[in-house]
């Protein structure tokens, strides 16, 4: 009944002045066939599709590209819908009062697998999905909506749907970076739908051995076009190169538009519903969707067309100094990074910081990992652009930095895949749960959070890549330069209508100069939250990882990636490879030595609120696992 009123609300917003119209309900459902979540109650999953008509003449409305070309309804309004999809408590008076939104990461939902320890789904359903409950033992509603137009088809994934400026034409970039030789890719980004090309006869194909390589023109002659949307090469592409293309395209997305749907779905949740069990909302993002609610705030989305707050709180995760952009033929999917879409990306340009990017000011948690401030310029965020000083954050943000993390915990035990070394499984998601909790309580209850943890040039725990002082580790081979973000013009036109004339854009100078956290001598960061993985640790976590030379560039770093590199298990082994760090065994009799320390890590973290108490003896039990493994996998 609480549903149809609900509906019935969204209907008669259908007046000159609609956001959001309605929404359709295509299945609702009982999760987990009514299981009970702690004092919250029985859940409800609502799969829709939420429809909106914006006023493309209203202030806030007016900065999103090509809207002005968009057609119009009888009102004048813009129509777009998007995918929508929704977890809440049956009854929603038991529920905390806070709803969190997930701007879908190219389609997908982490928040489950993130805060609950579930099973990654696209459609959770079963109870591997929902992992602990901990969201809903909570009673937040949790919300999902489509805001990317490309995702790729067939998957379940959720997306934007939004009108198209008809008839207009402007130029499209696309790169691929080969991992291995094929003969044929995509103008889409790793599976995202592409622009077609609109005139054959106008395309340009380049070819570059590295990311700052010159480019050298692959000849019409040694090239085709796939249904205009994939490049045919006459020769397998080379391992380690960047192909690029630049082509006119017609009929851009006005992409723009999944970010007022996100508006006004909040607002509609916090001021529409006359029950009132919705009172506050957290945008909640890991990397790309993180990147979305920067643009968000950087935008001024996060007010609604009435003048009121949207967002209470944004909780930012490993988006770096990154943020997604919406200029004409924008690719949402297309995020700067090592050796993908690596040199002249639109995401991490200035300004970097969200300091008085938004006049209805939401409070910020920022996360990120060390991998960061190696791939995505996480120094910027907190520095001046010159890399000389610190810059101090607003009294409204906070900024946690995970020691020696990587841009999302390996699965555990590691394997090794495109990098030089095993993967990083230093498994920091323990302390986003505790996290997660001090926003809420800053938000509904005024209670201030721990204070900021994260590297800084005054204390010299951030340095240049040159100062990085890691271990001489025999057979391992540390980087020599991290991801520097350059000055781009992309035409007079890009930055006031958001249209790029200059493809690709042209350097107009220096680099921004990027940082790195120092590292003790065991290799681990000094700075940020340490978990016991780091605290005592079975070897060196470090948040870069160089491409194997099997997929090409080996002095390169790998997307996303960091690097463990474990202890010699004993004095005797460590002697015999050259390697300077004490030995397991050198550091831990045993592991009745080994487990104590490591439970009194985790007490740390609970006392200085970056843990859950209850989580602390799984903390411990991931621990005897590292120890058997090492015990049994390290030479």
């Amino acid at each position: 009944m609480r549903w149809r009123f609900l509906l019935c609300a969204l209907i008669c917003l259908s007046s000159a002045h609609a956001k959001l119209v309605r929404i359709d309900v295509e299945q609702r459902s009982d999760v987990l066939a009514g299981r009970a979540f702690g004092k919250s109650g029985p859940y409800e999953c609502i799969r829709a599709r939420a429809y909106f008509a914006v006023d493309p003449k209203h202030p806030l409305n007016r900065g999103i590209v090509d809207i002005a070309k968009a057609a119009v309804n009888h009102a004048g309004q813009v129509e777009f819908s998007a995918d929508l999809f929704m977890l809440k408590p049956r009854d929603s008076a038991k529920g905390n009062g806070t709803v969190l939104l997930e701007p879908p990461n190219r389609g997908g939902k982490a928040l489950l697998a993130t805060f609950n320890r579930g099973k990654s789904a696209v459609d959770p359903a079963d109870p591997a999905s929902f992992g602990d409950g901990l969201l809903l033992n909570e009673g937040y509603t949790l919300v999902w909506l489509g805001w990317q137009h490309d995702v790729p088809t067939g998957k379940a994934l959720m997306r934007l749907f939004a009108p198209v400026a008809v008839d207009v034409e402007g130029l499209v970039r696309s790169e691929f970076t080969a991992d291995r030789a094929v003969m044929q890719f995509s103008l889409g980004d790793a599976g995202h739908l592409p622009y077609p090309v609109a005139d054959p006869g106008g395309v340009a194909i380049t070819e570059r051995d590295s990311i700052y390589g010159t480019r050298r023109v692959i000849p019409a002659g040694e090239w085709s076009l796939e249904n205009a949307t994939a490049v045919r090469l006459n020769r397998p592409t080379v391992a380690g190169h960047i192909y690029e293309v630049v082509y006119a395209a017609k009929n851009p997305v006005i992409a723009g538009l999944g970010l007022a749907g996100i508006r006004d779905v909040v607002s509609f949740l916090k001021f529409g519903d006359a029950s009132g069990s919705i009172r506050r909302a957290i945008g909640l993002g890991t990397s790309q969707s993180a990147m979305a609610l920067r643009a968000l705030l950087l935008q001024g989305f996060n007010e609604d067309e009435s003048g009121r707050k949207v967002f209470d709180g944004i909780f930012s995760n490993v988006a770096g100094a990154r943020r997604s952009t919406f200029q004409r033929f924008t690719q949402p999917s297309r995020t700067a990074g090592p050796m993908r879409n690596a040199s002249y990306s639109t995401t991490d340009q200035f300004p970097f910081s969200d300091a008085n990017s938004s006049t209805a000011v939401p409070k910020i948690f920022y996360t990120n990992s060390a991998y960061e401030y190696w791939g995505s310029g996480g120094s910027l965020i907190h520095t001046t652009v010159d890399g000389t000083a610190d810059v101090p954050l607003p009294a409204n943000a906070r900024l946690y930095v995970f020691a020696s993390g990587q841009h999302g915990p390996a699965a555990f035990p590691p394997r090794k895949t495109s990098g030089q070394n095993l993967p990083n499984f230093n498994d920091y998601r323990w302390v986003m749960r505790a996290l997660l909790t001090k926003l809420n309580s800053w938000i509904a209850e005024g209670t201030e959070p721990p204070p900021s943890v994260y590297p800084l040039i005054r204390d010299r725990t951030l340095v240049p890549v040159a100062a990085y002082a890691f271990p001489a580790i025999p057979q391992v081979q540390k980087p020599d330069h991290a991801h520097h973000p350059v000055r781009l013009d992309f035409g007079s036109r890009y930055k006031t209508e958001g249209v790029a004339a200059k493809e690709p854009p042209v350097v107009t100078g220096p680099a921004y100069e990027t940082l790195v956290p120092q590292c003790d001598k065991d290799g681990n960061d000094f700075a940020g939250i340490r978990t016991p993985e780091i605290a005592v640790p079975l070897g060196s976590f470090v948040g870069w990882n160089l491409r194997s030379p099997s997929v090409g560039a080996p002095a390169e770093l790998l997307g996303n990636t960091g690097s463990f590199i474990p202890f010699a298990l004993t004095k005797e082994n460590r002697e015999k490879n050259g390697d300077p760090r004490p030995s397991i065994q050198e550091r831990y009799a045993n592991i009745d030595a080994y487990i104590p320390a490591v439970r009194e890590a985790a007490l740390e973290l609970v006392r200085r609120g970056f843990l859950l108490p209850a989580d602390s003896d799984s903390v411990v039990r991931a621990a005897r696992k590292y120890w058997q493994w090492a015990h049994t996998s390290i030479d």
